[in-house]
């Protein structure tokens, strides 16, 4: 999922900008999508299940009207949410006016949250934790001078990986977990506004100006005033980036923690290339987040870097495609490849990573098929051994192939000559070149930076009993 938020002192064509962040941002959901604009304290919201250009066309950016400012979200489902009424920003009316609020991420404790305010009245419309979240700082803000204060006040109660875009009649609200687990940056355009994206390569689509990372815990908040930072729950845990951002989840144009996404996965070849080594002719990567990953793995073995595969520029990403037969279709229309490449020769295949092997598979048989002589896929990521609980769509044990098969069985479920995995201890120097202090890497050991609640933990477990049964 990802967030995008612009403010300013001038009504101005806000939503063209939104709609220009989310398309930069669209990588990151494909589900569905949504744009609220603030015009003097009135909202005028649109959204709906779809990609961004299909979800706003022309009429509709205009019928959304002038504004100060604006928040928008791009959303894929996790664990099967796949309703209509999910989408983002959510728009409620309280008592004290009126907040629009976008998220990405999930909260462990929601389902608790959730209960404890439906016995205080509170009726929901949708599964989605942008709801719970409303409900909570609208709970504080009855009882608070302001809604900053009464986001922090929520922050207290929420656990997980999340990050949070609010809008009220006159600021927008931007807050980070105190883990850090998913990333949020700011940045001014030369016209004044503030831009606020869950990656830098969103600022950059609108012409704005990369200032910093928020802060582990940090809230900032953008007002006409200029932006006010709140400290309350910084440094209260050690930092926990998700360590697959770097890996998959985010554009290579982009800077997170002061690290270039496309370094990273660079970095992450080379040491693949280093501990697992192969006689090859050919060093290719499965598009799009392979690539960096494959070159890397090339210019340390010093086995020459080919282009393999093409990919269909109008299929989204299968990974957070829901469904496994739609990731499965998606799959069959998505690559093909260069026979002019691979025909006669030992191909390297690089992949960013391998969690149910559907697509690995398929792309194995693709490379047999136009004359690859042997095939030796690298993962730039460890094996999946765990589900994620803090909202990347790695759901639970019984989907992941690593969990079922050794390295051995998977090579032959897959169909290659040889794998192998990135390490675990060379995961978490990918991002070394930034300013990160640590990473969750739960979802390949198992490290969980939060206590998981006994009730979703036994759901997931249940899932692979039964499936083996």
């Amino acid at each position: 999922m990802g967030v995008f938020g612009i403010i300013g002192n001038e009504r101005t064509n806000v939503a063209s900008s939104v709609y220009y962040g989310l398309y930069a941002l669209q990588h990151r959901g494909q589900e569905s999508c949504g744009i609220s604009v603030n015009d003097d304290g009135v909202f005028h919201t649109h959204k709906d299940s779809g990609l961004v250009n299909d979800v706003f066309s022309s009429q509709i950016l205009t019928n959304l009207g002038k504004g100060t400012m604006a928040i928008g979200h791009v959303r894929y489902g996790t664990l099967g949410t796949k309703a209509r009424i999910n989408a983002e920003p959510l728009v409620v009316n309280h008592t004290k006016g009126h907040l629009a609020i976008a998220t990405n991420g999930r909260l462990i404790n929601g389902s608790v949250l959730k209960q404890e305010l439906e016995l205080n009245g509170m009726i929901f419309h949708t599964s989605s934790d942008a709801e719970i979240v409303s409900y909570m700082v609208i709970q504080e803000r009855l009882t608070s001078s302001s809604i900053e204060e009464a986001v922090s006040k929520a922050m207290d109660k929420l656990k997980g990986g999340y990050c949070l875009l609010m809008m009220s009649p006159k600021k927008i609200i931007a807050a980070r977990d105190e883990l850090g687990m998913h990333p949020l940056c700011y940045g001014k355009r030369e016209t004044g506004e503030y831009v606020i994206a869950s990656e830098s390569c969103a600022l950059d689509s609108v012409g704005a100006t990369f200032i910093r990372d928020l802060e582990p815990g940090e809230i900032l908040v953008f007002s006409k005033d200029g932006i006010t930072s709140i400290k309350d729950h910084c440094n209260k845990q050690q930092e926990r980036l998700c360590v697959f951002e770097y890996v998959y989840t985010a554009r290579p144009d982009s800077q997170i923690s002061g690290c270039s996404v496309h370094e990273a996965r660079r970095k992450a070849g080379a040491y693949l290339s280093k501990v697992n080594p192969v006689e090859a002719d050919v060093v290719i990567g499965v598009p799009d987040s392979g690539l960096d990953a494959a070159l890397g793995y090339a210019q340390e073995s010093g086995i020459p870097y080919g282009i393999g595969l093409i990919k269909n520029k109008y299929i989204g990403r299968t990974f957070i495609a829901p469904g496994q037969d739609v990731r499965e279709d998606k799959v069959k229309i998505k690559l093909n490849p260069i026979s002019e490449t691979v025909s006669g020769k030992r191909v390297v295949l690089v992949d960013d990573s391998i969690v149910r092997g559907t697509t690995c598979a398929r792309i194995v048989r693709l490379l047999r098929h136009a004359g690859a002589r042997e095939v030796h896929l690298r993962s730039s990521a460890p094996a999946f051994l765990n589900p994620c609980f803090y909202g990347t769509d790695v759901d639970s044990k019984e989907n992941l192939i690593a969990c079922r098969h050794t390295v051995d069985e998977i090579a032959k479920i897959v169909g290659v000559d040889s794998l192998a995995f990135l390490n675990i201890e060379d995961i978490t120097k990918i991002g070394a070149s930034g300013h990160c202090t640590g990473y969750c890497t739960a979802c390949f050991d198992g490290n969980y930076p939060t206590e998981i609640p006994v009730m979703i933990k036994n759901k997931y477990e249940n899932k692979l009993s039964e499936s083996e049964n």
